[in-house]
């Protein structure tokens, strides 16, 4: 099982969460790219600390939106959203190579995370995005959604994901973040449901229906409440119950 969180996503002076923390316990960086968050000298130091430590760095690309931390829809153009994408990979993968890795994976953030999973036009934008820049990267995306489909119909490895901090609705989606129920902030709760999804495949969501949750790797942000303790937690208790922990990025 993989366990990966957002990074970088600072600005400037503006330090949110602890980077460097989180890049101990876990094997796979979901690092922001410069337009929901990040920036060029915090991608730099990121991907520099993550090949130090062999963790897999992913393109965390997003809309053009730093005032709403990518957290808010817009709707774009097809074209402008491919490229702006391209873009987003690009400048992160630069300095990868500065680092002595690559861009290992592309995880859309947010809204656009959000949109692209129900999507379909949005979906595509992000799925040409990643195979015109390099077809062997993979997807992280939520299990079943438009995204996943149309990325493995383009021949895309499609990576399914689940939220250890997150809640979930009944039907699978998450909890939006203005809905009673939308964080968990529990390291122990957050360690029991990773290990659910781990081991059962499922989750609990927040009117106590099972839901399936087939995932290969599991998140955490980094801007949640005590997400260093919780990864921790996460980390141990998946170990504990004969988890693996590897990067599906390799």
């Amino acid at each position: 099982m993989d366990l990966n969180a957002d990074l970088g996503e600072g600005f400037g002076i503006w330090r949110l969460g602890d980077d460097e923390a989180l890049l101990d316990l876990i094997t796979s960086a979901n690092v922001a790219c410069g337009f929901h968050a990040g920036d060029a000298s915090t991608m730099r130091r990121i991907c520099a600390a993550a090949a130090e430590r062999g963790v897999a760095v992913g393109a965390q690309v997003g809309y053009r939106d730093l005032a709403g931390f990518g957290r808010r829809r817009i709707e774009y153009a097809f074209d402008e959203l491919r490229d702006e994408i391209v873009y987003q990979i690009g400048a992160l993968d630069a300095f990868c190579r500065l680092a002595g890795t690559s861009v290992r994976y592309v995880k859309p953030h947010g809204a656009l995370y959000n949109t692209a999973a129900r999507d379909e036009s949005q979906a595509a934008a992000v799925v040409a995005a990643v195979a015109g820049y390099h077809p062997g990267l993979p997807v992280l995306c939520p299990p079943g959604s438009v995204l996943a489909q149309l990325a493995t119909g383009a021949g895309l490895r499609a990576v399914a994901e689940g939220f250890a901090d997150r809640g979930y609705q009944s039907n699978g989606a998450l909890v939006p973040r203005t809905a009673p129920g939308a964080l968990v902030t529990d390291p122990d709760q957050a360690a029991d449901r990773a290990v659910l999804m781990a081991v059962e495949q499922r989750v609990v969501a927040v009117d106590g229906t099972p839901v399936p949750a087939p995932v290969e790797s599991i998140c955490l942000h980094g801007d949640t409440p005590g997400a260093v303790t919780a990864a921790g937690r996460v980390r141990a208790a998946l170990s504990r119950a004969g988890v693996e922990l590897a990067s599906f990025a390799g």
